[in-house]
């Protein structure tokens, strides 16, 4: 685990004496007093000054206020360390799983980095899996995060060893090369996975479907800090956002939202969802990690006593003769009906299954989880960085990446129940200026091989200029396909994209103003 350091901004400390009444709250010694607000990303309660390789890492000064440190760097182990089936208390992995552990999808707490090969142990391999027919619907044989690995004596739903992704080039109508003459190059992934891979049949909506109709995409993970500060925009503030955009003229996922009013909400909630590329998720209590937690590994908690499986697999390996006869040996606890297929699909489908994450500890690791600092911006005076400032504005990159939101009063929700609201066990960010450079909403760059339904959310910039040094790579987009930010800027160039009038004003810049934009991205 990382403990919480901090590394200052050389010359931009004030420093004063002065005479303090005893009974005055003294600021952190650590913390610049001299910045503008700008450097402060997740403002005055989820900022960190660290730039190590541990900058992703720290937690948020709400957490440290709140005396709530402890707890967190006990959350935080649940994050890092490698789940097994009997090792308390970091037991419980399988029957099936995607990983072993939370840390292996996000290297350095950042986002998955680009791999030339699907392998859950690979370190880095953020990707998961997306799967569905020609109509873009999930199969529904597999589970929305389709799993690879699993438990003897159960299989794993698809072998992945028979995955295979390609890189290819690719070349845009302008050649992949700027007016001056300057060039880069283009990558995009290509997956496919033979029909024999396959433990479980191909189903949508309970249907076969012919092999031909399977989709395979990636997905690759975000950086996780930060989410607590996301997830306390207000509500109104977002649907504000969503309606500014619409009365502009900007596309807007139907889905969503439409005619000023949100077309669907979370689940049986009245909030709007705001976390994932497809927007699938609502308040963090019942998102990112709080769902990861639980799903990728497949460890039951007092909320979730069930597992992460479909119905299909279960009566797949249930009628498996190997399955069968390793079953009890597996799980001798369970009971013995005399008939062995019944108890195996009994077992998978059990919704009572003991827990194996105590609710001490699931509450330590959102505390944990909503506790993770924003790095602070960097170089901000510097002459280039304000030059590329002020042209990622003018070439229109704001619309989408919205500099700054303030939080509302952060009464934090969960839809499963586990949480009160305002729950004080966890920190929470009230009134805060924050700096995320995203808009929260959908938009689509109508890329080749493009994402699920073309619609992405608006992917945060905070931090990311920190990549290389805390994940030990730089890749963006979605699927990773951009191996460094100006691959990424282009990305967002196909003739039908939403940003396309910005990368051509991007394109129409002199090399020395593409570099400040690219320096500015770097320092937020």
């Amino acid at each position: 685990m990382k403990f919480h350091t901090y590394m200052l901004y050389a010359g931009l400390l004030l420093v004063a004496v002065s005479c303090r009444d005893g009974n005055e709250t003294q600021p952190d010694d650590n913390e610049p007093t001299e910045l503008s607000e700008e450097y402060y990303s997740g403002g005055k309660l989820g900022t960190t000054f660290n730039t190590s390789a541990s900058a992703f890492e720290d937690p948020t000064p709400a957490v440290e206020q709140a005396s709530m440190t402890d707890r967190f760097k006990y959350g935080e182990m649940f994050f890092e360390r490698t789940y097994t089936q009997k090792n308390k208390p970091f037991d419980g992995l399988g029957p099936l799983y995607v990983r072993s552990s939370c840390v292996a999808c996000h290297p350095g707490y950042g986002h998955g980095k680009r791999v030339e090969r699907y392998r859950a142990n690979d370190w880095g391999n953020g990707y998961l899996l997306v799967l569905t027919d020609h109509n873009d619907t999930y199969l529904s044989s597999l589970t929305g995060m389709p799993q690879t690995m699993a438990v003897k004596p159960f299989k794993a739903p698809i072998d992945e060893t028979k995955i295979n992704i390609k890189w290819l080039p690719y070349t845009d109508e302008w050649g992949n090369k700027f007016p001056d003459g300057e060039t880069y190059s283009l990558i995009y992934p290509e997956v496919t996975i033979p029909e024999d891979a396959f433990y479980v049949p191909l189903e949508v909506n309970g249907k076969p479907i012919p092999y031909s109709e399977l989709m395979v995409r990636l997905e690759s993970t975000i950086g996780i800090y930060g989410t607590g500060l996301l997830d306390a925009i207000d509500d109104n503030d977002l649907k504000a956002q969503y309606a500014l955009e619409e009365k502009a003229g900007a596309r807007i996922n139907p889905a969503i939202f439409q005619n000023g009013e949100w077309t669907s909400l979370y689940g049986k909630t009245s909030h709007p969802k705001r976390f994932t590329y497809a927007l699938s998720r609502g308040p963090l209590q019942d998102a990112a990690g709080a769902n990861a937690i639980w799903n990728i590994t497949n460890v039951t908690r007092g909320d979730r006593r069930y597992h992460y499986m479909t119905e299909t697999y279960a009566r797949t390996a249930a009628a498996d003769p190997e399955v069968q006869k390793e079953f009890y040996r597996y799980f001798p606890e369970w009971k013995k009906s005399g008939d062995v297929a019944q108890d195996i699909y009994d077992y998978l489908m059990c919704k009572d299954l003991p827990a194996e994450m105590t609710d001490d500890d699931y509450v330590d690791f959102m505390i944990w989880h909503r506790g993770l600092a924003v790095p602070a911006a960097r170089d901000l005076d510097s002459e280039e960085v304000q030059r590329g400032k002020r042209l990622f504005s003018e070439i229109g990159c704001a619309t989408c990446h919205r500099p700054s939101w303030t939080t509302g009063d952060d009464n934090l929700t969960d839809p499963n129940g586990f949480f009160k609201d305002g729950d004080a066990r966890l920190p929470r960010y009230p009134h805060q200026k924050i700096w995320p450079y995203t808009d929260m909403v959908q938009h689509r760059l109508e890329m080749v091989n493009d994402i699920r339904t073309g619609w992405c959310r608006t992917t945060p910039l905070w931090g990311r200029g920190l990549s290389q040094v805390c994940s030990g790579h730089s890749d963006r987009l979605h699927d990773c396909r951009a191996r460094n930010v100006k691959e990424a800027i282009m990305w967002h160039g196909s003739a039908n994209s939403d940003a396309r009038r910005s990368v051509e004003n991007f394109r129409k810049l002199s090399k020395a103003d593409r570099d400040a934009v690219v320096r500015f991205i770097d320092a937020i």
